[in-house]
């Protein structure tokens, strides 16, 4: 009797041991097959790698964006009334560019200042690559050549500006990817940021750029304004793409 109850309290427990080992063998490898993660984590992390941007993090990146370029329509009031301009579509690098000139004092514009400045270089090159392609997915390329004939006096005026040199022959192929595209872009947006160029002296307003601002100082505003409207009323590649909560279409 005594050898039997031995016998079987030898089975419950070897029976438990295997038990218990079957139990935690599967949070063991798990451990181990998450350590190199872990480790190459800490390791970008020590070697100061940027992670890449995911949804959520680029989400908060544009949301500063989004109250002005995705309404259609929009309109500021300084330093006058004026649309917002499209920036779907826009090249990359004229995005970046544009950002980083508010950011560092060549455009002079309170809001956009302050919200370039709360910007890194990677949310910029991130907010920049997102914008570029927003609304381009199966669209319409500009076409190679303008859509409309200018007038006589906006062809000496465009000659005169040499403009197709540095935007393109369609006004959405920039020579250059810091350049950007114009064609379609809003006529009095266009018209504000000419004469930008030519503003001098004034702490809130104005664009330093030595080639524009030489190429704007040549004209009245009356003659920047008909380039304005002819470039503006061109077919382009640039939107106003409506946030999904925003009401509205493409334009």
């Amino acid at each position: 009797m005594n050898k039997l109850l031995t016998t079987l309290l030898a089975l419950l427990v070897a029976s438990a041991t295997g038990f218990a080992h079957a139990q935690s063998a599967p949070a063991s490898a798990s451990a181990a097959s998450s350590a190199p993660a872990t480790a190459a984590a800490a390791a970008n992390q020590q070697g100061g790698k940027a992670a890449a941007s995911t949804p959520a993090s680029l989400q908060a990146k544009i949301a500063m964006c989004l109250g002005c370029h995705n309404i259609i329509g929009y309109q500021a009031s300084f330093p006058e009334v004026h649309k917002v301009p499209k920036i779907a579509g826009q090249s990359a690098g004229y995005i970046e560019a544009a950002l980083n000139a508010y950011k560092g004092g060549d455009r002079k514009h309170p809001t956009m200042r302050s919200i370039a400045d709360a910007l890194s270089d990677q949310d910029i090159k991130d907010i920049a690559a997102y914008y570029s392609k927003l609304g381009q997915e199966g669209g319409s390329a500009a076409p190679a050549k303008p859509n409309n004939e200018p007038s006589p006096q906006v062809a000496k005026l465009l000659k005169d500006a040499a403009c197709v040199s540095c935007h393109g022959a369609n006004f959405s192929t920039p020579v250059a990817p810091n350049y950007p595209k114009v064609a379609g872009q809003y006529k009095d947006y266009l018209f504000v940021a000419l004469k930008a160029y030519k503003t001098e002296n004034n702490a809130a307003v104005g664009r330093n750029n030595a080639i524009m601002g030489g190429i704007a100082k040549q004209f009245s505003n009356d003659q920047l304004k008909a380039l304005a409207d002819y470039i503006g009323g061109l077919e382009g590649d640039l939107k106003t793409v409506p946030e999904s909560r925003f009401h509205g279409k493409e334009h």
